[in-house]
């Protein structure tokens, strides 16, 4: 696995639903943004706004698309206005569901269901079925869910030695995340309710300090 003991960890910030808190996790210096396609979801984005938020981001600051058992035709109509840089699929997506885009992908796995003793050998049976994935997210939540739930898992259940990037996800916020990537050095982070004043909703401040957090880490 790619892992980040000496390189910095990198930071998405996901459910952004407007370019007023994209600018925010911008100007903070995240390397990328997450827009929520799920209509159950509170974070939801519809097109338009996705094309707009997608348009504001400077360079170097990533779009990422998170679909949870959409249709392909919803997800092609998506792309067909929105210029988003990674796809991330949260439901039980098939690998040629997942590679049916021609676009960079990555996957969530819900540790909830693989935990235990033997929770990496679970874990690397389902990854590797996901041949084409640049990497695996994973999150505290089930199979089928969005995430943004603010519950952790045991970060000693991390797959660290898989040889694909790992972002983990699931109940992070700037007061845990030090331990959070001290315990489980993994190529990226990923948060959404850990940096909010209400669901969609991000927290300016929240952000800042979370970022803060991440380089104190990596200056020790």
């Amino acid at each position: 696995m790619i892992k980040n003991k000496e390189n910095r960890v990198r930071v998405k910030i996901c459910g952004i639903t407007s370019v007023k808190d994209a600018m925010y996790a911008c100007d903070a210096g995240v390397d990328a943004i997450g827009l929520v396609f799920y209509p159950k979801s509170p974070r939801n984005v519809n097109i338009d706004q996705a094309t707009e938020i997608c348009n504001a981001l400077p360079p170097f600051v990533s779009a990422v698309g998170l679909f949870l058992d959409a249709s392909l035709d919803f997800v092609h109509s998506v792309l067909a206005s929105a210029p988003l840089d990674l796809l991330q699929f949260h439901g039980s997506e098939t690998p040629d569901y997942c590679s049916a885009f021609q676009r960079p992908y990555i996957k969530a796995v819900g540790m909830k269901e693989i935990q235990g003793d033997d929770s990496l050998t679970k874990f690397a049976n389902y990854a590797n079925q996901f041949t084409d994935s640049k990497g695996f997210l994973v999150d505290s939540h089930g199979t089928g869910k969005a995430g943004g739930t603010g519950k952790t898992f045991d970060w000693g259940h991390t797959p660290l030695d898989y040889d694909k990037p790992i972002i983990l996800a699931g109940g992070l916020n700037p007061e845990n995340i030090a331990a959070a990537i001290e315990q489980a050095p993994v190529y990226g982070v990923d948060l959404s309710s850990g940096v909010e004043k209400e669901p969609g909703i991000k927290d300016k401040h929240k952000i800042m300090q979370l970022m803060k957090e991440v380089k104190r880490v990596h200056c020790k």
